[in-house]
């Protein structure tokens, strides 16, 4: 499933009016988290979304970091197609926590346990880190605080 390309300014500092008309097909199937692809000046992002209504309208999150990846400012007209949202979490698992998860049964059974959007927090703080072994090292330290009983996320990257 995917909307057509359409055109989108920034509302306020970091979200996106969508019209009714894209927004409508992916909600009556019960997709209320989208994949999206967003491109300005031959540049192009992807990333996932959620579509919320708010006083009345659509709208979508869309953060400084997505707005500088792809070069724009308030004002500027950009483009964004949406697809059907396909993956378990909502977003992309960076690999290295996927891999822990999987090889800690213990502690996958207690992040499966967690709220969908608890589990999207998790996911982004260790997605953030840019090198592969500190996420290997994050996703670790994160699997050992939670069989320790450890839910505050801010606690849950802290050696203990």
């Amino acid at each position: 499933m995917e909307s057509p390309i359409f055109d989108v300014t920034l509302s306020g500092i970091h979200s996106l009016v969508i019209p009714e008309n894209i927004v409508r097909p992916f909600l009556e199937r019960g997709h209320k988290r989208v994949r999206v692809r967003a491109s300005f000046e031959g540049r192009d992002i992807t990333f996932h979304g959620a579509l919320q209504k708010w006083r009345g309208q659509y709208v979508l999150t869309f953060g400084k970091s997505n707005q500088k990846a792809l070069g724009i400012f308030p004002n500027d007209y950009f483009q964004l197609q949406f697809f059907e949202d396909t993956s378990k979490y909502g977003v992309e698992i960076p690999e290295e926590l996927d891999a822990v998860l999987l090889s800690d049964y213990e502690a996958y059974k207690i992040f499966e346990s967690l709220t969908d959007g608890k589990k999207r927090g998790l996911i982004y703080m260790i997605a953030r880190y840019k090198t592969p072994q500190t996420r290997i090292d994050k996703s670790l330290l994160l699997c050992e605080n939670l069989k320790r009983g450890i839910r505050d996320a801010k606690e849950l990257l802290k050696s203990g």
